[in-house]
């Protein structure tokens, strides 16, 4: 098997993997599915231990059989999950079609999971993913997600990560946009012991565009990785990358981001923000911004701010006879608003609140 990358790598530096390599995992056991599982009125397919659960889902008529996997990439997780994927979403989205929404439910519970998800939106589709990662106990989530958008596509790609706080959940999503296409996403990294989504997207035609947002809540021991690299291929492309992180105990956020101009891609508009609140003395964040650019007409441009609640505006809210617990909130709250935008599902925007209302009432 394909070796797990190592800090001497530098897409890797930050992130620890000898924790997870001093583990052994079997193939992810057979397992039934929780009663909890999310459902917003949208069709649902429901993957239980790395593998399709048809009872529990919907039918769906742009979802297709599983395909043999074969991986021309270097990435080691990716190379990993090309040898042992025995299952994975396929939807394909014909041309012009208005998919909405559609939830993609995972569950684990134990053993090595790897999911390999593909998703082609055609030329001027839409479609809205949301996907729930939920578990119970130790085990490894390792899944890839390929995603291609044809000229004109549109993808919203909304991501709640609440894994087991025992389990390691290390994720790839690729992306392909054509021109005129645009992938918007939004992770929230909650659960997971330690977990790292790593996002490749290459913007190949003319005003192609993304916006990669996240919001990492981590508390105790926790370390959450937000990797990306955007590469811009053609002219007029524009990219977007907003990390926010709430970080309390020893917790430890990671947020690396690349854009990458070609030298045919004039007119490149990148633009990367990292904003983290520190609760804790003892919590850490590593933010490593990076601008490769290779064309001369461009616009590109990166921030990082690392700060602690302000104080005065919590004596303010108290001041105002709100408890102190519930004016942190608040003001936590308010810093995640501009990450939560780009969800604009009222189902899914509900979700994601839900889940950062029930992280803070567990602080």
């Amino acid at each position: 098997m394909t070796a797990l990358p190592t800090r001497s790598l530098e897409a890797w530096r930050y992130t620890d993997l000898r924790p997870l390599d001093a583990m052994s995992f079997a193939e992810a056991p057979a397992a039934s599915v929780p009663g909890d599982l999310p459902d917003i009125g949208v069709p649902r397919l429901v993957f239980v231990n790395g593998r399709f659960d048809a009872a529990a889902s919907s039918a769906l008529m742009f979802a297709h059989g599983f395909a043999t996997v074969t991986e021309e990439s270097d990435l080691p997780l990716a190379l990993i999950n090309a040898q042992h994927a025995q299952d994975g979403l396929t939807l394909e989205i014909p041309a012009g079609v208005d998919a909405g929404v559609v939830l993609l439910v995972s569950y684990a519970n134990g053993g090595a999971l790897h999911p390999r998800h593909r998703v082609s939106l055609g030329a001027g589709a839409t479609l809205t993913l949301l996907e729930v990662i939920k578990g119970e106990g130790v085990y490894w989530h390792n899944p890839v997600t390929d995603i291609v958008l044809a000229q004109g596509a549109r993808l919203a790609h909304y991501r709640l990560q609440n894994e087991s706080r025992e389990a390691f959940h290390l994720a790839t999503i690729r992306v392909g946009a054509a021109a005129d296409a645009a992938y918007e996403s939004f992770t929230a990294v909650m659960g997971a012991k330690l977990s790292r989504a790593e996002f490749h997207v290459e913007l190949s035609g003319a005003k192609a565009y993304t916006h990669l947002n996240a919001a990492q809540l981590l508390g105790d021991s926790q370390h959450g990785d937000f990797t990306s690299v955007v590469r811009h291929r053609a002219p007029d492309c524009s990219s977007r990358q907003t990390v926010k992180s709430v970080l309390s105990d020893a917790a430890r956020g990671v947020f690396q981001g690349r854009i990458e101009v070609d030298r045919m891609a004039q007119k490149t508009d990148g633009y990367q923000m990292s904003q983290a609140l520190l609760l804790s003395p003892t919590a850490e964040m590593d933010i490593k911004p990076e601008l490769q650019i290779f064309a001369d007409d461009v616009k590109c441009s990166h921030g990082a701010t690392i700060g602690a609640l302000d104080e005065e505006q919590v004596f303010y809210l108290r001041s105002r006879g709100i408890p102190e617990d519930t004016a942190r909130a608040m003001l936590i709250c308010a810093f995640l608003t501009e990450a939560l935008e780009p969800v604009t599902h009222a189902g899914a925007h509900a979700l994601f609140e839900a889940a950062i209302e029930t992280w803070w009432t567990g602080k």
